[in-house]
């Protein structure tokens, strides 16, 4: 019997390893994980032809909620899971989800559709603001996928892989933040591990959400992957003003400086700086009326029971997360040159995958 024990030791102490999520970018795992985000089949249509999975399985799907919303829970059989969040669809009600591209308080209740709030805390920042579309989405979704954590827990898994593209990518976001906060509260059990890959992501949510993410999941448990060739991680459309600077930012109160300046340059330097204020007010005065009132009214049609939030006056989005850039070179280029008539050439999972496939096979993120 000596003889089978070192290889057994061997082989319980590989599968085991092979189990644990580490830190930082891995190349195979990214990879993996658009292999098994290709297999939902039903997102916007383009490049997304890429083999098939070869660690997880499909365990469970979720049913469509919300703005056409859904998620897929994947296993390995080895101890680690993977949340998959479905990306943009052919639905109106997808898109909608997208153009309500108004920031609300990262901290409160959402009334989703009269069932009893949902309650969230996706930063310790009051200033922090998220996009309220993706909160919606967050909020449905939320609804299943902690049942199963704790069921998947209950049977031994403790790692959680979170990923998905696009759309997808935003709205895993906002999950793990909301994910991270119900550990640290108790809700969820403290020796689940989290790691998360949002992908082609647009952004979530304004700079004080921004610093809160990468500070709470830093060390490499979160990782922004972009292929610098894509639009779509430049929006929403967004509008800085004066209100989202710091309060010690002199440019907060640049007026009373301006003042007690020496005539007449106080009375040029308050007109210039008047013009920059007022015409970044109005831009930001816009976007909340068509897409804050306006899109409020469509998706209250579209979910009976919702309550629209108070929404705080402000357009600030930002990049979050440690991020891999994925840039085109030559070949790239010489294979898929920008068409105006295909915007979406870029962004499919065939281009994200071709890219991650020429990256070094590790890669370090803060």
């Amino acid at each position: 019997m000596r003889p089978l024990v070192l290889p057994t030791l061997a082989f319980l102490l590989t599968t085991v390893c092979a189990a644990q999520l580490r830190p930082g970018f891995d190349q195979a795992e990214y990879l993996e994980l658009l292999r098994v985000y290709a297999t939902q089949g039903d997102t916007v249509v383009g490049d997304n032809r890429l083999p098939p999975p070869e660690r997880f399985t499909l365990t469970w799907r979720s049913p469509v909620v919300g703005l056409d919303n859904r998620w897929d829970l994947y296993t390995d059989g080895r101890g680690t899971a993977a949340v998959v969040v479905r990306g943009t669809t052919g639905a109106l009600t997808s898109w909608m989800e997208n153009f309500y591209a108004v920031l609300v308080p990262a901290q409160g209740s959402l009334d989703l559709d009269g069932d009893g709030p949902f309650r969230y805390v996706l930063s310790d920042d009051p200033r922090a603001c998220v996009h309220l579309g993706w909160l919606i989405g967050l909020g449905h979704l939320q609804r299943s996928i902690l049942p199963k954590l704790d069921s998947l827990h209950a049977a031994g898994t403790r790692q959680v892989l979170i990923t998905g593209h696009s759309q997808g990518g935003a709205i895993a976001y906002l999950l793990t933040a909301h994910l991270w906060h119900l550990r640290d509260t108790g809700r969820l059990p403290g020796d689940l591990q989290f790691k998360t890959y949002c992908s082609a992501a647009p952004k979530p949510g304004n700079l004080p959400f921004a610093y809160g993410y990468e500070a709470t999941c830093g060390q490499g448990w979160a990782v922004n992957v972009v292929n610098s060739a894509d639009w779509v991680p430049e929006v929403p459309m967004t509008v800085q003003t004066v209100d989202d600077f710091s309060p010690v930012n002199p440019f907060k109160d640049a007026r009373k400086a301006i003042r007690k300046l020496p005539f007449p340059q106080d009375i040029a330097l308050g007109r210039m700086y008047g013009k920059l204020d007022r015409s970044t007010r109005r831009a930001r005065r816009r976007l909340h009326r068509v897409l804050g009132r306006t899109l409020g009214k469509l998706a209250a049609r579209a979910m009976p029971g919702y309550t629209a939030p108070t929404m705080p006056e402000g357009a600030h989005f930002v990049r979050t997360g440690p991020t891999v850039v994925l840039r085109p070179d030559a070949a790239y280029r010489a294979q898929r040159p920008d068409d105006p008539k295909r915007v979406f050439m870029h962004h499919m999972l065939g281009p994200y995958y071709d890219l991650a496939l020429r990256l070094a096979p590790a890669t370090d993120v803060p």
